[in-house]
């Protein structure tokens, strides 16, 4: 993402969500980051349609509309997928996917197949990927 629409979108998200504390914001460009990477990486025809108002974000891929969810392990636990549910019905989602984000690369991928049981991930997700954020590796595991 080039510094000029970061600083844009960064700043979109301090007018918009002015509401929210300073830790808040900042997941918020944390989640902001998440998500133009993984596009960049996944599919960079893929559009963002909305992410300032729910932790789902909302995508255009191949013609319909998507939810993408990010959650980092290490700093967060997995949210409600219930919530999830209620929100593909009330925006219309073909689909949910459900990504971990790492900083590195895991070959072992106990703990997310742990998660995704625990969870009941495979039942609320359609597609569930690990993303290793700076070597940009996508790897499905649903």
């Amino acid at each position: 993402m080039e510094l000029t629409v970061f600083h844009e979108l960064t700043q979109e998200i301090s007018l918009e969500c002015f509401f929210m504390t300073e830790s808040q914001q900042e997941e918020k460009v944390i989640q902001l980051i998440d998500l133009h990477h993984f596009v960049e990486c996944f599919d960079s025809e893929m559009k963002i349609l909305s992410y300032l108002h729910h932790s789902i974000n909302i995508v255009e891929h191949e013609g319909e509309k998507k939810g993408i969810l990010f959650c980092d392990l290490k700093h967060s636990p997995v949210p409600d997928s219930n919530a999830s549910e209620e929100f593909r019905r009330r925006y219309g989602l073909s689909e949910l996917w459900f990504v971990f984000v790492e900083e590195t690369f895991v070959q072992d991928t106990a703990c997310y197949t742990d998660a995704i049981i625990e969870n009941s991930l495979d039942i609320f997700y359609e597609r569930i990927f690990t993303f290793s954020f700076f070597q940009s590796i996508i790897q499905p595991l649903k």
